[in-house]
């Protein structure tokens, strides 16, 4: 089942019941460049996402780029990430980090707050949200802190 079909079938929201997907209700590519780069913004200045922060590569500018295309792909847009870094396969892609429940919530904490700036159908950013929390719990690897 795609995202679209996953939160079409949980929202009764007029944006996610129409043909549009999820890429297209919150606004397309700009909204989604502003959420991707409010993401990273959020990890750089909050100090509750200093040991997420250390973990990625600086600059953070290529890794900003790569996130908004493969929330592009994931929210049913272009599928330029694919083009660009091949099949997502986000849990081996992570693997070599030790992505620990602590971890897991500074990310989810930063996409929260970032949702939750950028996206004005609260009801589509809160089961955009829960997706991806279950996504992010697949990548947790360690339970070391």
């Amino acid at each position: 089942m795609s995202l679209f079909s996953f939160l079409n079938r949980l929202s009764n929201n007029t944006a996610a019941q129409s043909n549009a997907t999820p890429y297209e209700a919150i606004g397309g590519e700009e909204s989604v460049k502003l959420l991707a780069n409010r993401f990273y913004d959020i990890m750089e200045s909050d100090p509750l996402a200093s040991d997420l922060l250390a973990l990625h590569p600086k600059p953070l500018d290529r890794i900003r780029h790569i996130f908004f295309l493969y929330l592009t792909m994931w929210l049913g847009g272009p599928d330029d990430y694919q083009q660009l870094q091949g099949h997502p396969r986000l849990r081996a892609r992570h693997l070599p980090f030790a992505v620990t429940p602590d971890l897991k919530a500074q990310w989810m904490y930063c996409m929260r707050k970032a949702m939750m700036q950028t996206v004005t159908d609260i009801a589509l950013a809160d089961k955009l949200l829960s997706t991806l929390d279950s996504l992010a719990d697949h990548m947790i690897n360690s339970e070391k802190t």
